[in-house]
């Protein structure tokens, strides 16, 4: 095996060769450049929803954080970035390698190409001009030439965490299938109830026979649950029970969980792939296309604003309000919107809305009940909170995930428009609520998320096969690819009301936009300069513009009134 030094001069080769035979790093010649990058370190107490790590947050508040490992980047001409993820000779550098068994594979037999060339990368930003640089890529999903890991050695399990989501089942099946029918595995482990199953030692024997019908129900049937991450029990148990291939499916906390467990196991110098499937059905993890069960979520989302568009269409001045899922993005209350084309106002966590006055929605409601004698509205869960009365107090409990905890938006704006207008007596309105988001979450995923799935599992299981570890795996621009833990835990995903995607619901249902043109023009700048506002900095614009609305009396402010005084008292 080569040495460090002589690793290192292979990337630094690497790194210098011409367009477009650049060199990727390859795992098994190379070791990570500890000088070519700057550190990123991981953000633990965000707060963000999903924390699967919460209690690991909580111990690392009375010491040191977990050692945040340099990252793996190769550099090429034309400002080509490779963000590599770990590999097991990383800290293991003697590890034998083996044929991949899929090579004399019968199913694979008519492929013509059996497997991914090693400088295979995928690009994060396929929409450049002529001058552009090439930019950050991430490495290829697929199979390998050479595995680090012999059939009968692997002994691997799969734990899933947070909320439900539909794809859960069809990710277990096709993970347990994909090891037995393609790599000849058949220990795997499901470890129940989430985190704490690791070391509650509560398992389940999966085989292809167990899981064969899984993927036709919802939930997931080895349980779930928030918190209880305790990174050496869990540690601990991988390493008792000769555990080496770790798939955790969960959402963004749930892989920085996953983060915490990998450098442990790093720390200990254990053979043990550790491999991250995304799962949330607000589709807010970055850098990925999408996540599983977000098509299935949208999709019955439209019986719930069907039904919302019956009720308000029989009655006189009748209005229909769905609460969609979305606590901290709003693409499901979106594109839920977009699609139905029945929706005639959509309030997501990205867009400020006020109630009263010019442009509100108050406004609103009004003028849409008197040309069309009915409406739908649809809001997500995290829409709003900054209005209601009683969120201050709240907002700093959070769940055992480390979700902040929110208010019914839904049951809240229902009871104030229906004030409003039994205030005003301009109108009688009726107004009935629905709720859709647990019958959302418990369905099986639809023939799309079936598919994208599997696609998952699969890239999954090559990536642990051939000594890959530390990652997730998601489609970047169509094309699977092996992501590190850290671009996954950065930021969140959320609805830009600048593009022209948010355009396009403005023009579908007619909708102010609740923003003047000022007011564009600042979330533009604010955009190009600090594309990720922490959610603390949003938190006390919230509250400054709460204050001041108290101040003046009027519980439903304008937003351009708040801004006047905000900018008038600043003066």
């Amino acid at each position: 095996m080569p040495t460090v030094s002589s690793a290192t001069s292979a990337i630094s080769s690497f790194a210098s060769i011409s367009i477009p035979k650049v060199r990727c790093f390859d795992p098994a010649n190379s070791s990570p450049v500890a000088h070519q990058h700057r550190r990123r370190p991981m953000n633990f107490n965000g707060g963000s929803p999903d924390s699967a790590a919460a209690n690991g947050v909580a111990a690392m508040a009375n010491g040191s954080p977990p050692s945040i490992s340099d990252m793996k980047i190769v550099t090429g001409e034309a400002g080509y970035v490779l963000e590599d993820v770990p590999h097991l000779t990383d800290y293991l550098p003697d590890l034998p390698t083996y044929p991949n068994p899929l090579q004399d594979n019968p199913s694979y037999s008519v492929v013509k190409q059996y497997f991914v060339n090693m400088d295979d990368t995928v690009a994060q930003t396929i929409v450049v001009q002529k001058n552009s640089p090439r930019g950050t890529h991430f490495r290829r999903a697929g199979p390998r030439q050479k595995v680090y890991f012999e059939s009968d050695e692997v002994h691997a399990c799969i734990v899933t965490c947070g909320g439900l989501c539909p794809g859960l089942n069809t990710v277990i099946r096709e993970i347990v299938c994909g090891l037995h029918h393609m790599y000849g595995v058949s220990k795997v482990l499901g470890i129940e109830g989430g985190y704490k199953g690791f070391y509650a030692r509560n398992t389940i024997t999966l085989t292809p026979k167990v899981v064969n019908d899984v993927h036709k129900r919802g939930g997931t049937i080895l349980g779930t649950s928030r918190g209880g991450h305790s990174t050496s029990k869990i540690v601990d148990s991988i390493e008792d029970r000769g555990i080496n291939q770790v798939y955790i499916i969960g959402g963004d906390g749930t892989q920085r969980g996953a983060s915490v467990i990998f450098e442990e196991i790093r720390r200990r110098g254990l053979k043990v792939a550790v491999i991250g499937i995304p799962k949330t059905i607000d589709n807010d993890i970055p850098v990925i296309d999408k996540s599983f069960g977000f098509d299935t979520a949208v999709e019955e989302a439209q019986r719930a604003i069907n039904a919302a568009h019956v009720e308000s269409e029989s009655i006189e001045n009748g209005i229909g309000l769905v609460k969609l899922m979305g606590r901290y993005s709003g693409f499901i209350a979106m594109h839920a919107t977009l699609a139905s084309r029945d929706v005639d106002c959509c309030l997501i966590p990205e867009s400020p809305f006020y109630l009263e006055g010019p442009g509100g929605l108050y406004e609103y409601v009004e003028r849409k009940l008197k040309e069309d004698g009915h409406m739908v509205i649809v809001i997500a869960e995290g829409a709003g909170q900054e209005l209601l009365s009683e969120s201050m107090r709240n907002m700093q409990q959070a769940d055992a995930s480390g979700n902040k905890l929110l208010n019914d938006v839904g049951l809240w704006i229902s009871q104030k428009i229906k004030d409003h207008f039994a205030r005003t007596q301009k109108l009688v309105i009726n107004l009935k609520y629905i709720d859709p988001t647990y019958m959302i979450r418990a369905v099986p995923s639809n023939a799309s998320d079936n598919v994208y799935c599997t696609l998952l599992a699969h890239s999954a299981i090559h990536g642990a096969m051939a000594g890959y570890t530390g990652f997730t795996v998601g489609p970047v621009n169509g094309r699977h690819a092996y992501i590190p833990f850290y671009r996954i835990n950065e930021t969140q995903h959320k609805v830009v009301i600048t593009d022209r995607m948010w355009a396009r619901l403005l023009s579908s249902t007619n909708q102010p936009s609740f923003l003047d043109l000022k007011e564009v023009a600042r979330k533009k700048t604010e955009e190009a300069h600090q594309p990720e506002t922490s959610y603390d900095q949003v938190e006390a614009a919230n509250e400054v513009t709460r204050k001041k609305t108290e101040e003046t009396h009027q519980p439903e402010t304008p937003y351009d009134q708040v801004e006047a005084a905000t900018a008038k008292e600043t003066g």
